[in-house]
């Protein structure tokens, strides 16, 4: 299952391994750094042509504070963690309290449910872009924010639901019991045994769905129409059209917005891989 481990004294292996890897990150890196590059160059050079080598006048303070001053990125901004906050909450919510009786109450017809949950993440988007639009236009929240916080809150319980489960149903069993015994609800197993256990897990599903909701673009145009409530992918579009030969600000604002699941990401990478390896174990 996994790749045998390379011998030491297979030099010529070993030297193909490493430079073949060396060539992927590259090329992975590439656009990110010419993105990078973009956003700290002067518009005379982007006009002159210079774009791979390397900034003969460093630009940055003024492409970035153009982005602030002249475009309405900081609004979108706004609007994203508008959406992506209350989203990420509802479904941290959402998924325990599921996965933690999907997994530890069975009753009949839970499997069914489960199944439900697990089902609805293959649905393609495409498929269900007009019945949600419509569900919206008829509830009045089209061109709201609450169209795409309820919406991802849906979508992205399924695959939450499933990581939670996996997780508190590899807790050991002798913990509730012992609980139980003690005389306490559901509720209270849930609060003092079960929540403090699975904070990594918590931690890691809330980076990725963190990461989900704020590059969502599909759905952002879907269902939102006006500015005011735009998310920052949809008006990272509006500005690549606004500022068609302006590349040096459309790329700074395109470093902005990645920056907020690349900070998060950082800040919980601990309990990140905690929660992912952890979550692993049984399921």
């Amino acid at each position: 299952m996994y790749p045998r481990p390379i011998p030491e004294n297979a030099r010529l292996q070993r030297a193909l391994y490493v430079g073949g890897v060396s060539l992927v990150v590259l090329l992975w890196l590439l656009p990110l750094l010419a993105v990078m590059l973009t956003s700290i160059r002067s518009n005379e050079e982007l006009m002159a042509g210079n774009y791979w080598g390397w900034p003969q006048k460093f630009s940055m303070v003024e492409n970035y504070t153009a982005v602030f001053e002249q475009t309405a990125m900081l609004r979108f901004f706004l609007n994203s963690l508008l959406i992506t906050i209350p989203s990420v909450v509802g479904v941290l919510a959402l998924s325990t309290l599921t996965g933690f009786v999907l997994s530890r109450y069975p009753f009949r017809g839970s499997n069914l449910i489960f199944a439900l949950f697990v089902g609805g993440n293959f649905l393609p988007a495409q498929i269900m872009m007009i019945p949600v639009r419509d569900l919206m236009v008829r509830l009045g929240l089209y061109d709201t924010v609450y169209a795409l916080i309820i919406f991802h809150i849906a979508f992205q319980t399924g695959f939450a639901t499933l990581f939670m489960r996996n997780f508190i149903a590899a807790l050991p069993g002798e913990l509730f019991q012992a609980a139980r015994a003690e005389g306490a609800s559901p509720f209270q197993i849930l609060r003092h045994v079960v929540v403090p256990l699975v904070r990594p897990a918590l931690a890691a599903l809330a980076i990725l769905t963190f990461t989900f909701v704020w590059n969502d673009y599909f759905w952002a145009i879907v269902l939102t129409q006006s500015d005011a409530v735009k998310p920052v992918t949809a008006g990272l579009n509006n500005l690549r059209g606004e500022w068609t030969s302006a590349w040096n600000i459309v790329s700074a604002a395109t470093i902005f917005v990645a920056l907020p699941p690349v900070v998060m990401f950082f800040l919980m990478q601990k309990h990140f891989v905690a929660g992912l390896t952890m979550g692993a174990v049984k399921g």
